[in-house]
């Protein structure tokens, strides 16, 4: 397998991305929503229901991104794992758009066994030109390393040392990586048996952005009382994977208050620290959110 170290710094040519009011609805299905209660959530789960107008789940931003894992050259798609992802929100999404996008390699780190790839893409509306998100992404190519390149910077974000504030448990369902690989996400790492044998997994695992979609949901619920509005932008470290069926608790840190409004609205922003476990291991760590008081 060869990186090509010379598209760092190069930005894609623009792709274009639409959905739809039913993609929306799909996608926050495909994260838990009205599992426990089909009645709850209405707002993304529905496009009709009376009285309800219809929002979209801001981790959706992850999927208007268009044109997928930039060409950083040939390894085995098997050995790919989700190291990190970010997004920032500019203002709410709209139930169905098109978003032009563009990505720029940031990096190619040499950690050894593995490479670790980073990208960053932003997202303007195709009708306003106004910009919708800005998406950080990085993965670990295993087996892609040793090219004796930059290790790349240290992690500097740490967890708070005290008990959480609060803890939110919710489940997934058996059949939720199938669910969810119809967003758009169809590597066969979450739904064939033999492929996930290759990449080291005894089954299909849970898509790591299904885990991060569940997170950012719940954190919406719990800290900006499911006002999309409030919810500016999160990030977390994937550091281990989730079966299918598998409960996730997500223990939360309200960390601190800033002086300056900031996009949505005039209220102060605040930043909370969040890590997702399963079984009582850590799924989702180092985690970030930014959202108005």
């Amino acid at each position: 397998m060869t990186l090509d170290l010379e598209i760092v710094g190069v930005q894609s040519e623009p792709a274009e991305r639409s959905w739809t009011e039913s993609d929306v609805a799909l996608y926050a299905l495909a994260v838990g929503a009205g599992h426990n209660d089909p009645l709850l959530e209405l707002d993304f789960t529905t496009e009709n229901s009376t009285g309800v107008e219809t929002h979209v789940l801001p981790t959706f931003a992850n999927l208007i991104i268009a044109g997928g894992v930039p060409a950083i050259g040939t390894y085995d798609p098997a050995g790919v794992v989700h190291a990190e992802q970010s997004f920032h929100l500019n203002h709410p999404l709209p139930p169905s758009g098109c978003a032009r996008s563009t990505t720029t390699v940031t990096g190619i780190y040499d950690k050894g066994s593995a490479a670790l790839v980073t990208w960053e893409s932003t997202a303007v509306d195709v009708a306003t030109d106004a910009e919708l998100a800005t998406v950080q992404t990085s993965i670990f190519i295993r087996g892609a390393g040793g090219f004796g390149g930059d290790r790349g910077p240290s992690p500097t974000s740490s967890m708070p040392e005290r008990e959480p504030d609060m803890q939110v448990v919710t489940e997934t369902r058996p059949e939720q990586a199938l669910l969810y690989r119809l967003t758009g996400d169809r590597n066969p790492l979450h739904s064939d048996p033999e492929f996930a044998k290759r990449g080291g997994f005894s089954q299909p695992i849970l898509h790591g952005m299904c885990t991060y979609g569940y997170t950012g949901r719940l954190l919406l619920h719990a800290l900006c009382a499911s006002d999309v509005r409030r919810f500016h932008s999160m990030t977390g470290r994937f550091t281990e994977p989730v079966l299918p069926g598998q409960d996730l608790t997500v223990h939360i840190w309200e960390t601190a208050t800033g002086h300056g409004a900031n996009g949505f609205t005039d209220s102060p922003i605040r930043t909370a620290h969040f890590r997702t476990t399963s079984n009582g291991v850590t799924v989702l760590d180092r985690g970030r959110l930014t959202y108005t008081a």
